[in-house]
């Protein structure tokens, strides 16, 4: 049994309750599907817990993005959360960010942040038609932040769904097993207040971490309605 996780985007307090969870099952091999940087605060803290427990991992298009001095094409807000973690980020961690690879194999399955196409920027929509001639039977990338298990033909293909910023309106982190045929995904609670409360210390309002408590973007800034339900 393996663990899959992706989309950490510097969200620590997420990923340390995805990691508790998933040693709480007794899953010793974790990997991660690209995209530590990117949007909130605590870059270090990520690439310090990956690095000490030995995390292989693959290259997102933020992680290129921080480590290539590059912009984001589509997002102003998500390039000015980038430049503060290029002021902040340790030159280990910048390093360990620039030697990840850009895909890889473990077994049967295949990883990759975005998709077969293009490893680190594709918005993949699996189907039947898109796999059937890439070699290889289960496949799981991240990017699109949405959780999802599917069958395409013959071939399994699964997302894992985003640690740290999901965008399916369900505001837990997401994480998924594979156990060499199937995969099974999960969701767990985390503190997003202590996510904000970071944020704003680091000079950022709402506007960037409002979505967390909606599940949704970065641009979805609907956390006062959300605790106003609560």
């Amino acid at each position: 049994m393996i663990a899959m996780i992706s989309d950490v985007h510097g969200n620590y307090s997420a990923l340390c309750e995805v990691l508790n969870k998933i040693d709480n099952m007794g899953i010793q091999n974790i990997y991660n599907l690209g995209d530590v940087a990117g949007y909130y605060s605590q870059i270090n803290e990520c690439c310090d817990e990956l690095k000490k427990r030995k995390i292989l991992s693959v290259m997102g298009n933020h992680d290129f993005y921080l480590t290539t001095n590059t912009k984001c094409p589509r997002s102003r807000s998500a390039n000015e959360c980038l430049d503060y973690q290029r002021k902040i980020i340790s030159s280990e961690n910048l390093n360990w960010l620039k030697s990840l690879p850009q895909k890889m194999t473990v077994g049967k399955l295949n990883f990759v942040h975005g998709g077969w196409v293009d490893n680190i920027d594709e918005y993949l929509e699996p189907n039947t038609d898109y796999f059937e001639n890439i070699n290889g039977s289960y496949f799981a990338s991240g990017h699109t932040h949405v959780q999802l298990s599917v069958k395409c033909g013959e071939k399994k293909y699964c997302n894992p769904g985003s640690v740290g910023q999901p965008r399916d309106f369900d505001n837990r982190a997401a994480f998924a097993t594979f156990d060499g045929d199937n995969f099974t995904l999960y969701r767990v609670s985390y503190d997003i207040k202590k996510v904000g409360e970071l944020m704003e210390k680091a000079g950022f309002n709402d506007y960037y971490y409002g979505g967390l408590f909606t599940g949704t973007k970065i641009s979805n800034n609907l956390s006062k309605l959300f605790n106003e339900k609560e």
